[in-house]
């Protein structure tokens, strides 16, 4: 019964970091391809400056919603 029970932990610890991992990668790119500042136009480096901001606020909001889960 118990190495049943570990088995299972160690499942779900390995099957959460995968997704942990997936969404972070899905995040990633949907924030665009990375390209030199250089070939931007002000413009863009206005849009890829306010993704970024997006980016690190979806993936702060993930972090909490995980700390919250645990309990």
């Amino acid at each position: 019964m118990n190495a049943d029970r570990i088995l299972q932990t160690i499942f779900r610890m390995v099957t959460r970091r995968l997704i942990g991992r997936g969404v972070n990668a899905g995040i990633d790119k949907a924030m665009g391809p990375k390209e030199p500042q250089e070939q931007l136009t002000p413009e863009e480096r206005k849009q890829r400056r306010k993704m970024r901001q997006q980016t690190r606020q979806a993936k702060q909001a993930m972090r909490a919603t995980r700390k919250i889960r645990r309990f």
